[in-house]
């Protein structure tokens, strides 16, 4: 049986042509000498640093604008949960919960399905096939605002769903009114998760950059005027946050239409509406593990609504969370300029430089993160009167400020790890390890601890925090134990397996 002609267009011919690639980057592994343009071994402590100086000033040149856009986008919702600090502690419990909880839960499916879009366009723009990256993101759009039709429904029954896990029934209410008033929000998210996938694919950071500072700006005057200048309180936060991330998805739609992407974008097409169920699949596989580690957090925010005095237990983790939110943005930030420059190096034939690539921003994440926790660690006793009035919460900020400054630390350092499997392909065994660490371990644990133990948000942030500690040892350990180039030859047979007989479509076509 012949094959549809929608069939070529699908990651199936793009993975022949990244099969051939691997293969010849397999002969520069196996070979036993530098290749050129490759990092020359290092010797010596100075040649160490200046090979470090280097390879820093290519990374941060990817991961200076990545890190930027992540910290504007995730700062709309944190500047709005700062401000609600200021408005009330129910105010701020209710955002926080919504944000942390429904939002959350919805901001885990809807990025991990559009993270589909990062390996088809990739190869799509890798193989030189640019008109595929307009359709990918037609197709991911279709896929990902059906899905928000769907999760509709936890928004407008949010309440009750989150009485029925035993949230407080003020907090409640107020999360469920607010939850309504958010769906718009929801949608941002759907379209705006794959326009930064089909821009990331052609290096085009400075202009999401530039975008998100804009709105963030918008955002900060204009919620601090419609939430405490016009006391418009929660109706005033969700009316900016949607302006806001609506502001992000037609700003960068207009950016698109423009033409600055060229081929990439070739108009509206029906394409988009054709093979969507494996789109879906592929979709869903990418959710899986990323939704492990957001949903994690969220419980973490979740059970403190159960401990005694849930106003304040969650207004102070909120606070907490929010700044391991903004110290993550790095991270992340670096993780994606840690796969841009490894790509390009393997492609080079550098294997040398693409690992010394993962040891600088390893350490660099790590350096980082130590900053970040002094500063905290010295500026405990003022930073938290910035999110809240209340000295209740100030005082339980100050008691969680030393569990803050460790998880900075190790979160810092973690999704680098977690970026290096899924490079070498073992999403399903990450899966698995988050499963058991975080679910089996992380939170029971924390559970025993701040309920059975009486130990409160400060217990059940340990055994979080124990199950995170635990998941990057158990990465760490894959990674150094892992055979490259054992790894590199079965990335070659999955690829050929999957990748189809790319003269045959050529033929075809």
């Amino acid at each position: 049986m012949e094959r549809s002609s929608m069939e070529k267009e699908e990651p199936l011919l793009l993975n022949e042509v990244a099969a051939e690639e691997t293969r010849q980057v397999l002969g520069r592994f196996h070979s036993s000498s530098v290749a050129e343009g490759d990092i020359q071994p290092i010797r010596n402590v100075g040649n160490f640093v200046n090979e470090f100086w280097i390879e820093s000033k290519k990374l941060w040149y990817l991961a200076g604008p990545a890190i930027f856009t992540s910290i504007c986008q995730y700062s709309l919702g944190a500047v709005t949960q700062l401000l609600a600090g200021h408005v009330g502690t129910i105010e701020l419990a209710a955002i926080s919960i919504e944000n942390s909880v429904i939002a959350g839960f919805s901001f885990g499916v809807m990025l991990g399905m559009g993270s589909a879009l990062e390996t088809l366009c990739g190869q799509a723009y890798g193989a030189g096939q640019l008109d595929m990256l307009g359709v990918y993101m037609q197709r991911s759009w279709v896929i990902l605002n059906a899905t928000a039709l769907l999760l509709c429904l936890l928004y407008v029954f949010a309440a009750p769903i989150l009485k029925a896990i035993g949230q407080a029934e003020g907090i409640a209410d107020a999360a469920g009114t607010f939850a309504i008033w958010m769906i718009p929000q929801l949608f941002a998210y759907s379209m705006n998760f794959p326009i930064a996938k089909f821009l990331q694919a052609q290096s085009k950071m400075i202009a999401m950059a530039v975008i998100s500072t804009v709105a963030l700006l918008l955002h900060t005057f204009f919620s601090w005027l419609l939430m405490l200048k016009l006391r418009w309180g929660m109706a005033g936060a969700a009316v900016v946050l949607n302006g806001s991330w609506w502001f992000i998805v037609v700003a960068q739609l207009v950016y698109i239409f423009s033409g600055t992407c060229g081929r990439a974008w070739s108009g509206f097409s029906w394409k988009a509406f054709q093979s969507l169920w494996g789109f879906v699949k592929l979709s869903l596989a990418s959710a899986v593990m990323l939704c492990l580690e957001v949903w994690y957090y969220m419980a973490l925010i979740l059970f403190a609504g159960y401990l005694k005095n849930p106003e304040i237990s969650v207004d102070a983790l909120s606070i907490c969370t929010n700044i391991l939110g903004w110290a993550a943005m790095v991270a992340i930030g670096s993780n994606a300029a840690t796969s841009v420059r490894v790509a390009n190096e393997l492609g080079a034939g550098h294997p040398r430089t693409a690992k010394f690539s993962v040891v600088v921003v390893v350490i660099t994440s790590l350096m980082l993160g130590i900053l970040l926790s002094l500063v905290l660690i010295v500026e405990r006793k003022q930073y938290p009167s910035a999110f809240t009035n209340s000295e209740e919460v100030k005082k339980l900020v100050y008691k969680l400020t030393p569990l803050l400054a460790i998880s900075i630390v190790v979160n810092n350092v973690q999704p680098v790890l977690s970026g290096v499997a899924i490079g070498a392909g073992w999403q399903a065994a990450v899966a698995y390890v988050n499963i058991g660490c975080y679910y089996l371990f992380g939170i029971p644990l924390g559970l025993i601890l701040g309920y059975m133990l009486d130990m409160g948000v400060q217990g059940i942030w340990y055994g979080m925090l124990g199950g995170t500690l635990l998941q990057t040892f158990i990465l760490f350990w894959m990674t150094y134990r892992t055979n490259w180039n054992k790894e590199a030859s079965v990335a070659e047979d999955r690829i050929r397996m999957w990748g189809g007989d790319l003269r045959q479509d050529e033929e075809k076509q």
